[in-house]
């Protein structure tokens, strides 16, 4: 059974507060809890622990190999590690019910190259192959032979994740995740942080809209689309703001045979199976800064964009119903999509873990560890995401991720 949150904290002090309690945040709980123990003193605060807006519940949930740039991508690789033995690790936890199973669907991801980017595919190809990858180039022809449902007419080519690629359950993992950081001793309650209090260079407190106010050693901003929200309290600034994704689940008159993968048109336009239907989105032309609570639906972006760029890869589409949509937000990065992830230089105990501009979910298992190792270790131990540091954000040094949807 659920246990609720707290509305308020049982202590005055904690040495760590959490700020956020998606996915991100309780992967950082649950890898603190591993390494701290029964007696970590960890707080997390969450907004809504119904997570009904929450990037995760509206995330397309899925994973990936096939990125430009090689810390990504083994990020990703040992997110499929972690998903896959997801059951066993977290059976521990679970004395009164089964573990859950993610249900990880391995149909993998196929990019479709346009004639102009087939070198630059090719590359990508190369080089997560390089890191353990199972991606494969395949030309038209032989592509078109693997997918006969494909129109390959102005492709120069696709990429295709055979294995380790796919798509899962993303509350289960957030689930998981939080029953196993409570489970081992952190604090969750239901509260918002109005501010923080400062002193010295560092945060001496968190302020919370109940009228606490809860002395930390530590505070990691995992907010989430808010994280700037959070860095402005202390005086700091990321790039970081929620854009607005459009999600449809269609049924078609013609279904799609065999076992087919999540499909990245030229367009930008995604398509994959759920179940008897399928879920489609792309990016919106008017693409930008959302506010924080807008989550309105435009369904005009199905009938302009979506379902003609659907019809043109897949002529199978011609005849298709929206049977449920839903909008959430990216919490994106604006100078160069990848997540920001360490201490700030100057308010030394304020650690970002922020702006995966939507990888934060796939991203989660070596993000929560490697802000754990920061914390606990003063260094990375396993994944060194150096490259992710708070430092090239004022610098304006872009760490470019190639590979975005």
């Amino acid at each position: 059974m659920a246990i609720p949150p707290y509305k308020s904290p049982p202590r005055t002090s904690y040495d760590i507060v959490i700020i956020g309690g998606a996915v991100v945040g309780s992967s950082t709980a649950y890898w603190l809890s591993q390494k701290l123990g029964a007696g970590a003193s960890v707080l997390v605060v969450e907004r809504d622990s119904s997570y009904e807006f929450s990037s995760t519940a509206l995330s397309t949930s899925a994973i990936r190999q096939q990125y430009s740039n090689p810390i990504n991508v083994k990020i990703s690789q040992f997110g499929i590690e972690f998903i896959e033995g997801f059951t066993e690790r977290m059976a521990p936890f679970y004395t009164d019910e089964p573990a859950p199973d993610l249900g990880f669907k391995e149909y993998g991801y196929l990019y479709c190259v346009s004639p102009d980017g087939v070198d630059a595919a090719r590359e990508r190809v190369e080089l997560q192959r390089s890191l353990g990858a199972h991606t494969v180039f395949f030309e038209p022809g032989p592509l078109k032979e693997q997918f006969p449902w494909l129109n390959v007419d102005d492709l120069g080519g696709g990429a295709w994740g055979a294995r380790g690629e796919g798509w899962f359950d993303s509350m289960g993992l957030l689930n998981g995740l939080r029953r196993a950081a409570r489970a081992s001793g952190i604090t969750y309650i239901d509260n918002a942080v109005t501010g923080l209090d400062m002193e010295g260079g560092k945060v001496t407190a968190v302020r919370l809209s109940t009228g606490e106010t809860v002395s930390c050693g530590i505070v990691v901003n995992a907010a989430g689309p808010r994280a700037q929200q959070i860095a402005a309290m202390a005086g700091l600034s990321i790039p970081v703001a929620p854009y607005k994704r459009h999600s449809f689940v269609f049924a078609s008159n013609t279904p799609i045979p065999g076992r087919m993968p999540n499909v990245i048109d030229l367009s930008g336009t995604f398509v994959r199976p759920e179940g008897e239907l399928f879920l489609t989105g792309n990016t919106p032309l008017d693409d930008g800064p959302a506010d924080y609570d807008d989550f309105e639906t435009r369904y005009q972006e199905f009938d302009e964009r979506i379902w003609p760029a659907l019809w043109h890869r897949i002529p199978d589409f011609e005849a298709l119903r929206v049977m449920q949509s839903w909008t959430g937000h990216y919490e994106y990065n604006m100078l160069d999509h990848n997540g920001i992830v360490g201490f700030h230089p100057e308010v030394t105990n304020f650690m970002f873990a922020n702006g995966f501009s939507g990888h934060g979910l796939q991203q989660s298992p070596a993000v929560g560890r490697a802000v754990a190792e920061l914390i606990v270790d003063g260094r990375f131990l396993t994944l060194d995401l150096t490259p992710f540091r708070y430092e090239r954000i004022p610098l304006n040094e872009p760490f470019m991720e190639d590979a975005i949807i």
